[in-house]
């Protein structure tokens, strides 16, 4: 573990003390559009306003349903100024998912636009106001470092998504001194992730609260082709990518990456020979492994590959992040020896609170364990993983059916539940399996209630349920599931698919 001097200071503490180091810097922009640091200050503080006016009040939960723009920044400042945590809410979830979140999160308002005032109609639902022409008065709400600062919705295996409760002081954690990046106030950061997807946790403040641009990407999605043009366009220097987006990048036009610092790739394995070829075009590129679930906010362990580093079979995730602890354990809970798989535990200055309103689930995955005297607070990855010699850990695979694809998880549970329910299907398993392309994909296979199932309403059925990542890009139809000896499904068991027969999609 990297010690650094644990900062005491919340996000919006932080952010203020920026603001008076550099205020006329550009914090945020989007295409033409710039915003200084003193005028995203004025402008949160004037939502601020707005939402204590309408009645949030510290401790609240407030719904961020916004595209990508400087208005989505102002939001998520202008809710944590008002003591509130956010709710961030992806703009192209489906409505019923939108409605769970909403319900389960128990938000008393929202942010958002008139295109979805359908779903938010039960509370109360406003508009970032306008950027003020003239001074706004700071809105002074108590914050402290401890205080819950996001609610971000993860893949549940019950059927049911699970939210992680992220404190100020896990945000500020990762991205103040960080060892395993470097950001300088010249420095201009994409914004490129979801920003229900916790990797916008590290672009939007570890951009905001050390004093460099945030420059945003156009809202919706951004494709290979078009990358590189953003990129030079706007002179950016540090990104970060989900390891699909990444491999895509360096097949699609590695030329992309030139004139970056640094790129950040993880949520999945990395291709070593990707890693290859874009080590070779760019020497000097700083690539980073990052690691972490969402439950230790973004990063808890990342690995910057050297320029001669010898690279075997996978990328390690390398060393933990400044005041991360990390510890290897086989199933009693006890340290192994250097060598020896076993099951990562992550404690330290990233862990979250724990899931919302899920005590049950927060008791089973938050863990107290005493190692070398002292007794902290872990989070039980569920990864097996093994630590070499020299400290730098191997991620070696989970331990139980859940998985990442595109950066984000999901329990194959939830996308099954959702596919039972409709009347074609008896029963159902999800995995990923490896396109020709060297793409993962996910893939459903399904035992039909009848002759056969309609992949179109099915997949249907889905996107009006799951968010666009958890629908499966293939359908794959079997007389049964094959059963493991203890009654699991054998997934490993289950048939390829034929990525080459068109009645794989429809």
């Amino acid at each position: 573990m990297t010690t650094t001097a644990v900062t005491t200071t919340s996000v919006t503490g932080a952010f203020r003390d920026q603001v008076a180091r550099t205020p006329g810097a550009v914090a945020v922009s989007a295409g033409r559009d710039a915003v200084t640091y003193a005028e995203l200050d004025r402008w949160s503080d004037a939502l601020a306003w707005r939402l204590a006016a309408a009645g949030v009040r510290p401790g609240d939960r407030v719904a961020v349903c916004l595209e990508r723009s400087p208005e989505l920044v102002v939001a998520l400042l202008g809710v944590l100024k008002a003591g509130a945590a956010y709710v961030p809410v992806d703009p192209a979830d489906p409505g019923v998912r939108k409605a769970l979140v909403l319900a389960d999160s128990a938000a008393g308002a929202a942010l958002s636009t008139p295109d979805h005032a359908e779903v938010f109609a039960d509370v109360v639902a406003l508009e970032v106001p306008l950027r003020p022409d003239g001074t706004t008065a700071p809105f002074d709400a108590p914050v402290t470092p401890d205080d819950l600062a996001y609610l971000m919705y993860t893949s549940g295996s019950t059927g049911k998504p699970k939210s992680v409760m992220v404190r100020h002081r896990n945000i500020t954690n990762l991205v103040t001194e960080p060892n395993f990046v470097e950001i300088r106030a010249e420095d201009r950061i994409l914004q490129l992730a979801p920003v229900a997807f916790d990797a916008a946790t590290f672009e939007v403040w570890g951009a905001l609260l050390n004093g460099a641009r945030l420059v945003l990407a156009p809202p919706g999605v951004v494709h290979a082709e078009e990358l590189a043009d953003l990129l030079r366009d706007n002179g950016i220097t540090t990104m970060w990518l989900t390891a699909a987006l990444f491999h895509r990048q360096i097949d699609v036009d590695v030329e992309a990456f030139r004139g970056l610092r640094t790129v950040l790739a993880g949520g999945d394995v990395l291709s070593v020979p990707h890693v290859r070829r874009l080590r070779d075009a760019f020497p000097g590129l700083r690539i980073v492994n990052g690691y972490g679930p969402t439950e230790t906010t973004t990063f808890a362990l990342c690995h910057g590959i050297a320029p001669d580093e010898e690279l075997s079979g996978t990328v390690p995730i390398g060393r933990p992040l400044q005041n991360v602890d990390v510890r290897v354990v086989d199933a009693a809970g006890d340290p192994v020896a250097p060598g020896t798989p076993g099951e990562l535990l992550i404690g330290g200055a990233g862990v979250g609170l724990g899931y919302w309103r899920r005590p049950e689930l927060t008791e089973r995955a938050f863990v107290e364990r005493t190692f070398d005297g002292v007794t902290g607070r872990y989070y039980r990855s569920g990864d097996r993983v093994v630590r070499r010699p020299d400290g730098v850990v191997e991620f070696l695979g989970r331990m139980d059916d859940q998985f990442k694809l595109r950066g984000f998880r999901i329990e194959p549970g939830e996308v099954e539940n959702v596919l039972a329910e409709h009347p074609q299907v008896r029963a159902a398993a999800v995995g990923v399996r490896e396109h020709h392309d060297g793409d993962r994909r996910l893939v459903a296979w399904i035992v039909s209630a009848g002759e056969d199932f309609d992949r179109r309403a099915l997949r249907a059925h889905l996107r009006a349920h799951l968010p666009e990542h958890m629908v499966p890009a293939g359908f794959v139809s079997v007389a049964e599931l094959p059963i493991t000896g203890n009654g699991k499904v054998d997934r490993k068991a289950l048939p390829d698919p034929d990525w080459s027969s068109r009645s794989l999609y429809v």
